[in-house]
């Protein structure tokens, strides 16, 4: 049993090692992001403009409007923007307000959702990412 549970602790502590490694040669790839950011950034279509979410608890809706369905929740995460419209203006106490919303796309491929570009490092509009 003794012997047994070494096993397991080295397996956990490699493992761990491991991990960290990943994690310390993402985060030098990008400064200022952390590891998973970093990774779904590199995992996205190259001929789209990464974004990144600086917020946290973000919601990505079906349609440029805060009253549309909510598609996914994210938090500090890299998306593709596919393009920006004008829609329903989104009004933050803590960032002020905004009515641009970024088309947004997890990885090539993936259904679109879009988030208020209040939430979005990069301003009012964002620069690079084409209107819609």
């Amino acid at each position: 049993m003794k012997t047994q549970l070494r096993r397991c602790a080295t397996v956990l502590a490699v493992a761990a090692l491991s991990v960290g490694t990943l994690a310390a040669t993402a985060a030098e790839a990008a400064p200022g992001a952390d590891s998973s950011a970093v990774a779904a950034a590199n995992n996205g279509d190259p001929t789209l403009t990464d974004v990144y979410i600086w917020a946290t608890d973000v919601n990505l809706r079906s349609q440029p409007s805060k009253d549309s369905p909510r598609l996914a929740v994210r938090s500090q995460y890299w998306l593709d923007a596919v393009c920006q419209t004008q829609g329903q203006y989104v009004y933050d106490p803590a960032v002020g307000g905004n009515s641009w919303w970024t088309a947004v796309q997890e990885f090539a491929g993936s259904d679109i959702a879009w988030v208020n570009n209040l939430y979005i490092r990069g301003g009012e509009k964002i620069e690079g990412v084409p209107d819609c």
